[in-house]
């Protein structure tokens, strides 16, 4: 069993995995940071300031014991009330959307560039028509 599982984990396909879900991984922080640092901040500006990650809605009652803002939402989350955070979903919506068009350019860049040149095609022979001329005149001739 050991032997199998080391040809495993030989195989190129099991390496080639686990380096893309660890540069996977890393590449998610930088779009995150990408989103949260740089465009979420330009949007709000364009807004008129406001910020997307605190925008949300308190469904359920604020505990009495709280004393922390209405207005903080991580606080709220914090002390366990029910939150519809819309903010920070269009956060992550933005964030999935600039992830998976970078991966698109990149599986499309590779895709070029593995891409087999075509083969000249062909040199077309006679078509059907031609065909059964060259029969008829052969058959008139004898």
């Amino acid at each position: 069993m050991l032997q199998e599982f080391k040809a495993f984990i030989a195989r190129g396909n099991v390496l080639d995995l686990a380096v893309g879900v660890i540069i996977g991984g890393a590449f998610g922080k930088i779009v995150s940071s990408l989103t949260d640092d740089v465009i979420m901040p330009v949007i709000g500006a364009i807004t008129g300031g406001i910020d997307f990650s605190s925008k949300f809605i308190v469904l359920g009652t604020i505990p009495a014991t709280y004393t922390g803002s209405p207005t903080d939402y991580a606080a709220l989350k914090k002390a366990g009330v029910a939150m519809l955070g819309y903010g920070s979903f269009l956060t992550a919506v933005i964030n999935f959307l600039i992830l998976a068009f970078v991966i698109f350019l990149i599986v499309r860049q590779a895709n070029k560039l593995t891409a087999k040149p075509e083969a000249p095609a062909a040199p077309a022979g006679p078509t059907e028509v031609e065909l059964l001329a060259e029969i008829r005149d052969a058959l008139k001739k004898g």
